[in-house]
């Protein structure tokens, strides 16, 4: 089955290469949310994560006819991303402000959108948003990575070049620390 889909995407990649706009429109149909969510979670400024976001695939539209798929596409495009987003960020001078409800969404539930539910409101993520704020950075960034990003555990390895091993153990002591921190914030004073 994972052929499969990397033949698709394989051909898919070809196909936009060569110029064809519906190949295109649906590689950024399937990746652009992601990407979006990703740098939203990264940067907590929706304007700079969406500039970021275009021009990453401004980017990938460019050299889209040099790449060659060897199952890598996803960590090349998030690879982009996250270097567009630590060069504008430097760029700034900036340091991060406190996440937005709209990109802690991935982490707390199944609902895509608060505001498409009036059962959540931005109380309810709160206690989140404060336990992600005490992550260290590494530990946010595979959060990010795995939950906005979407990405498999394979291909953060790729993008951040640490063994799966070592980001599994990251990704399960950091969602550990965040129980933790979200249950101690809920208990009484």
């Amino acid at each position: 089955m994972a052929d499969r889909g990397n033949q698709h995407l394989e051909s898919l990649l070809r196909q936009a290469a060569s110029g064809d706009e519906d190949a295109w429109s649906q590689l950024v149909r399937e990746y652009l949310p992601r990407v979006l969510a990703l740098l939203r979670s990264q940067c907590h400024d929706a304007d700079l994560a969406e500039e970021i976001t275009q021009s990453t695939f401004c980017t990938i539209v460019t050299k889209l006819d040099g790449y060659n798929e060897v199952g890598r596409f996803e960590s090349w495009l998030f690879r982009i991303a996250m270097n567009r987003l630590r060069d504008e960020m430097r760029r700034r001078g900036r340091q991060a402000r406190p996440v937005e409800e709209a990109s802690l969404v991935g982490l707390a539930g199944s609902t895509p959108d608060p505001n498409e539910d009036p059962d959540f409101t931005s109380e309810d993520f709160e206690p989140l948003r404060r336990a992600m704020a005490q992550l260290s950075e590494s530990d946010r960034t595979v959060i990010d990575l795995r939950h906005q990003g979407g990405l498999s555990f394979k291909a953060i390895s790729e993008l951040l070049q640490e063994p799966v091993g070592t980001l599994l153990a990251r990704h399960h002591r950091a969602l550990g620390k965040l129980k933790s921190l979200i249950e101690s914030s809920r208990e009484p004073p």
